[in-house]
């Protein structure tokens, strides 16, 4: 199986560009962000303090999550339910943050990504494909873009959505993500010795994708 790891900070377009790259080349798209979120929402529902690990760890008895393909399309489940749409609120954003760095759901989600990547040819992101999760994966791209640049297309993202999120309040989160992300002790967000960086500060969308497309075909 071919397998594409991508990681990067949040906001970098991780998903959005993964999930077209995937489309054109014909391969799965996995978004493990999206399971991290998916716990940290039933932390959130349940009133559990996501900042608490042991508390986020005794929950996991309790938790099933997965991943769903219809029509080519990730949806997320959890305990049965769809909740692909609540798992992307800034809530759910900082739940994710904070749960990520529990080692317990690290190990919890670790075998369901593998056994994913084990069955499909795929593009996986996150924020430690490359350096843990597949290790050994033939391409390994680390996506990023500056701060400000990751703010406002989170900000208009957000807007859309009809949030009310000030910007400067969108950047503080993201930086901040950015500092819990990189300086957590269990697998913290950093490029793969083997990968190549895409900066994507001055790319369009479609110049992003078409990059990664790129790198993708010259590595294999």
């Amino acid at each position: 199986m071919i397998n594409v790891a991508i990681d990067g900070p949040a906001g970098a377009g991780k998903s959005t560009i993964a999930k077209a790259a995937a489309k054109k080349m014909g391969y799965i798209y996995v978004d493990t962000g999206a399971l991290y979120r998916a716990v940290g929402v039933y932390s959130l529902r349940n009133g559990v303090d996501t900042t608490d690990g042991e508390a986020v760890a005794k929950t996991l008895p309790s938790v099933s999550v997965e991943l769903k393909f219809q029509d080519g399309v990730q949806h997320v489940y959890l305990n049965g339910e769809d909740v692909s749409e609540e798992i992307r609120t800034p809530k759910a954003s900082m739940a994710a943050s904070h749960v990520s760095a529990v080692p317990a759901v690290r190990q919890f989600l670790f075998d369901l990504q593998r056994d994913i990547a084990a069955k499909n040819n795929c593009i996986m992101d996150g924020r430690d494909i490359g350096t843990v999760v597949l290790p050994h994966a033939q391409v390994k791209i680390f996506l990023t873009a500056s701060p400000e640049a990751r703010a406002k297309r989170r900000f208009i993202e957000l807007q859309a959505k009809g949030a009310k999120d000030a910007f400067e309040q969108v950047l503080a989160d993201l930086k901040q993500r950015d500092y819990n992300d990189s300086h957590r002790e269990v697998a913290p967000l950093k490029p793969a010795d083997d990968s190549v960086l895409v900066d994507t500060t001055a790319l369009t969308l479609e110049a992003s994708v078409e990059k990664v497309i790129e790198v993708i075909k010259e590595k294999l």
